[in-house]
């Protein structure tokens, strides 16, 4: 039977956090233009 690569899969993890917490980034860059600002509620 053949032994698991931890190295392998720790890679593959880091790698999805790195792209999850790039993508994450980028969305705080780039707010969506279709969602409403709900961080400064307008005075009436």
């Amino acid at each position: 039977m053949a032994k698991p690569n931890y190295q392998f899969e720790k890679r593959q993890r880091e790698q999805q956090k790195k792209q999850k917490k790039a993508e994450k980034a980028q969305r705080k860059l780039q707010p969506a233009p279709s969602a409403p600002d709900t961080s400064t509620p307008t005075a009436s």
